[in-house]
């Protein structure tokens, strides 16, 4: 099953869709403050123009650029791309989430995208993540033009890869970021050869109680996710991995309501 239908199950159930005809697109820019850098966003919203087809960087997008806002109660999904990704990397999922009624707000996360790699695998990254994501949706509900179109109770978020580790410690995982952590040993992350030199993270991992729905996609690095630390996980969560080894380590059963 596709990574879009797999978004499709978990938001059809739990937020309910109503059709619209189309996906609108349009950057925006959260600024540089205290709380982090600038953060460059792109946002998908219903539309009732006809899409048309546009290039992005080699990407096919089918949207209508700057396309207004079409309804009211719209549900927020919040996507986090992977390692050295960008936020179009999922155009087609955000395309397809905006054509059935929700507004899709994706970020590039500062210092790991595919034209900024200076904090790629880093400790801070680590951390700065998931502030990213909760800077991304304190924009979006409080400084993005048509904030008041957005229904704050039903807030969700897909994460792949990197994302994916971003979007577990967003809904509640508590990563272990510690020196000695199983499995960091043999990686090749930077983090891990940061740990073990005895740096520590600048600032906690807190997670975002706004957040009520997840779709989690390959998390990388999973394992300093113990399956204990992912216990305190009370949203539905919908789990894909590749990767046989990552349910071994309990990620199937990362919370109480997983589907």
């Amino acid at each position: 099953m596709s990574h879009t239908k797999f978004a499709f199950v978990i938001c059809f159930f739990i937020f309910g869709l109503t059709a619209a005809n189309a996906a609108g697109v349009k950057n925006f820019d959260i600024p540089a403050s205290a709380a982090g850098p600038a953060i460059r966003l792109l946002v998908w919203t219903p539309c009732v123009e006809p899409p048309q087809e546009m290039d992005a960087r080699g990407a096919i997008f089918f949207a209508v650029p700057g396309c207004a806002v079409t309804g009211e109660k719209l549900p927020l999904i919040v996507i986090s791309h992977g390692r050295r990704g960008w936020f179009g990397g999922h155009h087609d999922t955000a395309a397809a989430l905006a054509d059935a009624g929700f507004v899709v707000a994706a970020l590039n996360h500062p210092g790991d995208t595919w034209r900024d790699t200076s904090r790629t695998d880093s400790l801070s990254v680590l951390v700065e993540r998931p502030a990213d994501i909760k800077r991304l949706i304190d924009y979006m509900l409080d400084g993005w033009p048509d904030a008041p179109r957005i229904d704050t109770q039903r807030i969700g978020l897909y994460g792949f890869s990197f994302g994916g580790y971003a979007g577990l410690a967003v809904i509640g995982g508590n990563p272990d970021l510690r020196k000695g952590l199983p499995n960091c040993a043999t990686s090749s992350l930077l983090a891990c050869k940061q740990l073990e030199s005895g740096e520590a993270p600048a600032q906690p991992v807190t997670p975002d109680p706004r957040v009520r729905a997840a779709v989690i996609v390959d998390p990388y690095p999973a394992f300093v996710f113990p399956a204990k630390n992912l216990k305190t996980i009370a949203i539905p969560v919908q789990l894909w991995s590749s990767d046989p080894a990552q349910n071994a380590d309990g990620l199937s059963g990362c919370c109480a309501a997983c589907y």
